[in-house]
């Protein structure tokens, strides 16, 4: 009897129902490719986390299986994860030159240049992985040097566009392979993974030139002001937009925040960026040039608290200080749920009397991602027999669902997946079949993991109301009150103004307690819990508040 065949599975561990921790694992029997490793921004009920990261539990129980990690493109929720994943994962790394050379300044910061094997590849190179050749076509995007990849396996083509868009006049670089796809359509695609982020928004998605020719206008329509630039660190053709539009003008470039020194620094170095001569200043010599002779390029488009946009708006930023006229522009649109922050930033910006131009006023920004006729050209040119949307929360994966019906791709052959599911593909069909630990790893400083739903929870209670610690000394052997009890109260209420209600707090717990020592109970989690209840229900009875009520008995 012949031995039986190897299923293909496709597992996506991030980047379904939600925006960034993009990751997906492709296995054929013995071998495992890894598609990129991203991070996500923290939500805002996740208090105190700086970023999340993908689950990799089923990589680690697979490690022997893992060949490598292949990334599309150097974005932040397509590496960012990186370097926490391969200290847990030692697999090799490929990309192409820009987002190698943005992974590296990563590793140099956690010290992993040494222990990380990383492989340059071109378009249009492949490279074995196991059972499993990936080929790397040319495509555009908001970042340079982005790639779809073509994954061939034993049981048909997988094509993976990563994050792309149909630019005709792209800024540096080639128009997107669309002969290539179309060459793998005629071959015969299996399965088509495709971008979905923009699948809900009709036509196509503008040319980045078109933000370049915008950019001429202001800086025409602005000669004696001095011009900001707010845009992400990792859009190079944009600042490669920016740095020409100001030598056109004979303006100096000064660059502001860490993510954007090192991006231009790394782009430099790299060929991707062509700086005019004598344009590039630092920003400590700002002061030795008149505002119509500067144009400062700065990161905080999501109005990050942090970032050096919002410092220079809030008065905190060392060298740079918001003068009246000057011209601030945000080229960039908002991330779903950082809108709040950037009306923050504008709005002190406009209080400090700048002439601030946002995507709502002027066409300053465009998308890096493909709409609606462009993912139909992708479907048409590969012709896959089954399809499955990726990157994007649901109401995007449920858009590019609708474009693939009216592709005509049949409806069983549509696979609308959540992080965890497991695709399997064998010769008589495909099927979603069980699940494998996918969900998110919250890092907070340098811990990895370590706040779970349990901290958060309690972090949430604290926000939002308070802690009462109540503190009680006892005699060991007999239960015997000596001191106490004292309770001490943050973030409930003002202690000062709220004599009466501590006093009645410390006879509710008192009465309690007097209760314990007639019963002769000595148990603490007897007595801590009866603290706890005797408490909660007198604060809520004053107050219909709920604080965190944390009771510590000492014993001598």
């Amino acid at each position: 009897m012949a031995a039986k065949k190897p299923k293909l599975k496709i597992i996506p561990l991030g980047g379904l129902h939600e925006i960034g921790k993009n990751m997906t694992a492709i296995e054929y029997g013995q071998d495992i490719i890894v598609i990129d490793c991203g991070l996500a921004f923290p939500e805002d009920d996740m208090l105190g986390i700086d970023m999340v990261i993908p689950d990799i539990t089923y990589l680690q129980r697979n490690s022997e299986k893992v060949r490598g990690i292949v990334l599309t493109h150097g974005h932040e929720d397509h590496i960012g994860a990186l370097p926490y994943v391969l200290k847990e994962l030692n697999v090799p790394v490929f990309g192409t030159l820009l987002t190698i050379g943005l992974l590296e300044n990563k590793l140099k910061e956690h010290g992993l240049m040494e222990s990380t094997k990383r492989y340059v590849v071109v378009p249009g190179e492949s490279i074995k992985l196991g059972q499993m050749k990936v080929e790397f076509i040319h495509t555009n995007h908001s970042i340079a040097d982005a790639v779809a990849l073509a994954i061939t396996t034993p049981l048909g083509l997988i094509v993976h566009t990563g994050d792309f868009k149909i630019d005709y006049t792209p800024i540096g670089g080639e128009v997107i392979d669309l002969q290539r796809f179309a060459e793998l359509g005629k071959q015969g695609v299996l399965l088509l993974m495709s971008d979905s982020t923009n699948a809900s928004r009709k036509g196509f998605t503008m040319s980045e030139k078109s933000v370049g020719l915008v950019f001429d206008r202001i800086f025409e329509d602005t000669p004696k002001n001095r011009i900001m630039v707010a845009t992400f660190s990792s859009n190079i053709h944009r600042i490669q937009q920016i740095m020409d539009a100001a030598a056109k003008y004979k303006r100096k470039v000064a660059i502001v925040g860490r993510s954007m020194v090192n991006a231009v620094k790394t782009s430099i170095e790299l060929d991707y960026l062509t700086v005019p001569e004598n344009t590039l200043i630092d920003i400590t010599e700002i002061k030795n040039y008149t505002d119509d002779q500067l144009v400062i390029i700065t990161t905080g488009t999501q109005g990050e608290p942090m970032s050096a946009l919002s410092r220079i708006a809030s008065s905190e930023h060392k060298q740079v200080s918001v003068k009246p006229e000057d011209k601030i522009i945000i080229s960039a649109s908002s991330i779903p749920g950082n809108e709040k922050m950037i009306s923050k930033v504008i709005n002190e910006l406009l209080k400090k009397g700048a002439d601030v131009v946002y995507e709502g006023i002027a066409d300053v920004h465009v998308s890096g991602h493909a709409c609606r006729e462009e993912l139909k050209l992708m479907l048409a040119l590969t012709k896959p027999k089954y399809f499955m949307p990726v990157h994007g929360e649901y109401m995007h994966l449920t858009s590019h669902k609708e474009i693939a019906l009216i592709m005509g791709i049949p409806k069983e052959n549509i696979f609308l997946m959540g992080n965890g599911d497991v695709l399997e593909i064998s010769k008589n069909g495909a099927k979603v079949n069980g699940t494998v630990p996918a969900g998110q790893v919250l890092i907070d400083g340098l811990g990895v993991g370590d706040v779970g739903n349990i901290v958060l929870r309690d972090r949430r209670h604290l926000s939002e109301d308070g802690l009462m610690v109540v503190v009680v000394t006892m005699e060991k052997e007999s239960g015997t009150i000596l001191a106490g009890p004292d309770i001490i109260s943050r973030g409930f209420v003002y202690v000062r103004e709220s004599e009466d209600l501590m006093e009645g707090a410390r006879k509710a717990v008192s009465e309690a307690l007097s209760k314990c020592e007639f019963k002769g109970m000595t148990g603490w989690t007897y007595i801590k819990n009866l603290i706890k209840d005797a408490l909660k229900e007198y604060v809520w009875q004053e107050t219909k508040r709920s604080p965190m009520i944390l009771p510590i008995i000492m014993e001598v």
